[in-house]
């Protein structure tokens, strides 16, 4: 049925930047809105983005100036831009996305994670 794939991850320098995509997969499939969650090792879960069609974003405190979220004009896509990244933003990195099949709501579904580490 649904796959929402996550890609994007990888090892940066400090000061760098990594795209994060978030894709629904399969004809017919669409994002409607998504949110962009991270763990650190050892840490809870926290919220890092949320995109709402007609918005407006939020983005947690540490994030906000550095990070954008966005979603492709095709709706098929959402994207987690991260620049000037700091070794404290190193953590798996989750999408969780509302998800339809042409009109019919399917609920939200999470991917798989991407690990973005931050290091010299």
């Amino acid at each position: 049925q649904v796959q929402v794939v996550e890609s994007g991850g990888g090892l940066v320098q400090p000061g760098g930047s990594l795209r994060l995509s978030c894709a629904a997969s399969g004809s017919g499939f669409w994002i409607e809105a998504a949110n962009w969650y991270r763990q650190a090792s050892g840490k809870q879960r926290e919220l890092v983005a949320s995109f709402t069609p007609g918005g407006p974003t939020i983005y947690e405190n540490s994030v906000q100036g550095r990070f954008v979220i966005s979603r492709d004009n095709a709706k098929s896509t959402v994207y987690l831009q991260m620049n000037s990244l700091k070794p404290e933003d190193t953590a798996v990195y989750y999408c969780n996305a509302e998800v339809y099949r042409d009109l019919h709501n399917l609920g939200d579904y999470w991917g798989q994670g991407t690990q973005v580490t931050v290091s010299s």
